[in-house]
C-alpha cells in the first residue's frame, strides 16, 4: 500500500508531514519550491529553510519544485538533490493557482508539451533521485494519457494524476475514469490524486483502476488519521475515528510543535485554517472558529478547545 500526502502550499510543511507519518502515510512531499526563487534566495532565507526542512522522524519525503525554465529546474532539483535529506524529486505541471499558472509554470506547462518535455529531460540528466511529475487532466480538456507517456519517454519515474483539468480548479468530481486512462497508457507507477475523503472512498477508488498508490490532499486537512483508517479497514478492521478530547490533544501538539518551530506568534496566525479543519462537522464549531480566531496566545487557546471538549459529548464527534 503506497499512501501520500500531496503538496499543499502552505499546509504540508515538516510539523504536518510528521503527524500525517505517525498517522502511517508513506510519503510527503514539501510545497512547492519555486526554481528561479530559491536558487537566487539567500541561504539564510527564513522563508526557503522552512521549505525545505525534514524532521529526522519523518518519513521518505520528495521535494517540490516548479517553474518554466528548464536550466533552472535542473539547477534547482541538483540543488535540492545535493541537500541530501529527500528521497525524490517531485516536478510540478499541475498547480491550477493562477499565480503559478498564470506566469507559465504549473498546469499551463500541459499547454506546452515540447517546454515540459525540455524540463523533464533537463532535471532527468541534473539528478539520480527518483523523479515523479504531478500533473491534471489538462488545461481545458482531457490531454493525461498522451502529455504522461511523454513525461515516462523522458525519463519520470512516476506520474501523479489529478482527476480535474484547470479550467475545473476544484469543482465538480474527479474523473476517476480519465485518472484510470493514464494509469492504463504507462508503465511506470501512476499515483491517483482528488476526492479521497475516506477510507472508502480509496476502496471506491480501486475498484475502478489498481493504481500504484494515492495522493491524498484536502482528504487529510484536520483528518491526519485518514492514512491509519484505510490501512485498517484494508486488514478487514474497524478503524478507529478520535473523539473531540483527542482531535484537540492533537491539534495543541500540533500547534506547540509549530510554535516551537516557527515561533508562537507565527504559529498562532497558522494554526487558525488547522483549527478550522480539526474541528470541522464538531456541533459548536462554528462560534469556536470565531473565538479561535481572535485569541493571541496558544495558552488562550489551549484553555478554549481544553474547555470544549470538556463540554462535548463523544457522540458529536465527526467521521
Amino acid at each position: 500500500m503506497n499512501l501520500q500526502l500531496a503538496p499543499l502550499a502552505g499546509i504540508s510543511d515538516a510539523v504536518y508531514r510528521l503527524i500525517c507519518f505517525e498517522n502511517s502515510a508513506d510519503r510527503a512531499t514539501t510545497e512547492m519550491i519555486s526554481a528561479q526563487g530559491y536558487l537566487s534566495a539567500p541561504k539564510n532565507s527564513a522563508a526557503y529553510r522552512f521549505l525545505t526542512d525534514k524532521f529526522a522522524t519523518e518519513g521518505e519525503l520528495y521535494a517540490q519544485v516548479f517553474g518554466k525554465d528548464a536550466s533552472l529546474m535542473a539547477d534547482a532539483a541538483k540543488a535540492l538533490e545535493d541537500m541530501g535529506k529527500f528521497q525524490g524529486i517531485s516536478i510540478n505541471m499541475g498547480c491550477p493557482a493562477h499565480k503559478v499558472s498564470g506566469g507559465g509554470s504549473g498546469v499551463a506547462l500541459m499547454k506546452n508539451p515540447s517546454l515540459a518535455a525540455k524540463i523533464m529531460r533537463s532535471v532527468r540528466k541534473s539528478v539520480k533521485l527518483p523523479i515523479s511529475v504531478k500533473i491534471r487532466l489538462g488545461w481545458d480538456s482531457n490531454i493525461a494519457p498522451i502529455f504522461a507517456k511523454m513525461l515516462e519517454s523522458e525519463g519520470a519515474d512516476e506520474v501523479v494524476i489529478h482527476g480535474r483539468t484547470r479550467v475545473q480548479q476544484f469543482s465538480g468530481k474527479a474523473d476517476w475514469y480519465a485518472m484510470a486512462e493514464v494509469k492504463q497508457s504507462l508503465s511506470i507507477p501512476v499515483i491517483a490524486n482528488g476526492d479521497i475523503f475516506s477510507p472508502e472512498d480509496y476502496f471506491k477508488l480501486m475498484e475502478i483502476c489498481p493504481f500504484d498508490g494515492v495522493m491524498i490532499g484536502r482528504g487529510a486537512l484536520g483528518r491526519p488519521w485518514i492514512f491509519s483508517q484505510i490501512k485498517a479497514l484494508a486488514k478487514g478492521e474497524i478503524y478507529d475515528t478520535p473523539n473531540v478530547k483527542e482531535i484537540v490533544s492533537l491539534a495543541m501538539r500540533h500547534a506547540n510543535m509549530l510554535s516551537e518551530w516557527k515561533g508562537e506568534d507565527r504559529a498562532v496566525l497558522e494554526m487558525r485554517k488547522h483549527f478550522s479543519w480539526y474541528i470541522k462537522g464538531i456541533r459548536g464549531a462554528a462560534e469556536l472558529r470565531r473565538k479561535l480566531n481572535t485569541l493571541p496566545s496558544l495558552a488562550q487557546v489551549e484553555e478554549l478547545l481544553y474547555s470544549f471538549a470538556h463540554n462535548t459529548q463523544k457522540e458529536e464527534v465527526y467521521g
